[in-house]
């Protein structure tokens, strides 16, 4: 499989209004596609990207009316936002200070300074400096400063009781490479690579064996999605999976992307997802997320999907 990095993670939240605030005031990131859950339109699915909705920059959140999530093993455990150098995580420190979100201190991990901090669900997230490696797009209308903004995802750790079973398949059937070893406490990470490497391409695997398994719910995350660049190597991703005769959706059209879905050996959803056709599909670049989209094969829904949404506070 040609995965050149992470695409996007889909978390959940029971508070929408909430969630929107919070993504988009607090940490000043751009609504870029304000839309429903393809397979439960009752839902909301919020996306919250950089200036240019650049794959690999979202974080999403399906809108469920669910409890908060256990945390535990089997699971997405937390999700790192790229930042620019020690400056930017002084800045961010002080802002979560000024805003009252629960924080932790600036800490060295993996041989970068991290911060680790959650929302108001206690989504658990980590702002990762990456050392302004890559392309960097800001949102103008952001209330964080330009040269402070995240510039997108990764790296994204997972928990698992056993290292074996997943390792192969990252390994064997995505193509990563293993990369290093490190220690949270007494926990083993190991680290894997897609493309070019660096924090907007590794996957964290910690092994936990000592904890049970996480119940889902608001604060958890649902999947992850990696990034393929085009339609031939997502083609080339569904035959790979054809023939290890590996359980998936099978290809899905999800409009601003094309999906594949399917669960590594511990139960964690997977998600292959193309970069293209992209947000500005069926909105102006400079309106994305102003209005409710939806896919053409929803269109005939409107109305009665918008009776059954409450409106998203500003």
């Amino acid at each position: 499989m040609k995965l050149t990095g992470i695409h996007h993670l889909t978390a959940v939240t029971a508070d929408a209004s909430g969630n929107h605030a919070f993504y988009t005031q607090a940490l000043g990131l751009r609504l870029v596609k304000k839309t429903v859950n393809q397979d439960d339109v009752s839902a909301y699915h919020l996306f919250y990207a950089d200036g240019r909705a650049t794959p690999g920059t979202d974080i999403t959140f399906f809108d469920w009316p669910v409890a908060r999530e256990r945390r535990g093993t089997h699971s997405i455990t937390r999700t790192g936002l790229r930042v620019n150098g020690e400056k930017a995580l002084q800045w961010w420190k002080d802002r979560l200070t000024s805003l009252a979100v629960t924080h932790q201190p600036i800490t060295e991990r993996d041989g970068r300074l991290v911060l680790d901090f959650e929302d108001f669900e206690g989504q658990r997230l980590s702002l990762v400096d990456d050392a302004g490696r890559g392309e960097a797009h800001s949102w103008e209308r952001s209330p964080v400063p330009a040269e402070h903004q995240i510039r997108g995802l990764g790296p994204i750790t997972i928990s698992v009781p056993r290292l074996e079973r997943t390792a192969r398949v990252l390994t064997e059937v995505m193509d990563m490479r293993a990369a290093r070893e490190y220690r949270i406490g007494d926990t083993p990470v190991h680290v894997f690579e897609m493309g070019e490497g660096g924090p907007a391409a590794e996957l964290h695997v910690a092994v936990e064996p000592h904890l049970d398994m996480a119940q889902p719910g608001a604060g958890g995350v649902h999947h992850v999605a990696f990034r393929t660049p085009d339609e031939r190597t997502y083609q080339e991703c569904w035959e790979r999976l054809q023939t290890l005769r590996a359980p998936s959706s099978g290809p899905i059209d999800r409009y601003y992307f094309r999906s594949l879905y399917f669960r590594e050996p511990n139960g964690i959803l997977f998600e292959i997802a193309t970069d293209g056709p992209g947000f500005a599909t069926d909105e102006p670049m400079d309106r994305l997320g102003e209005s409710l989209a939806l896919p053409p094969f929803l269109e005939p829904r409107r109305a009665e999907i918008e009776a059954g949404l409450k409106p998203l506070k500003a």
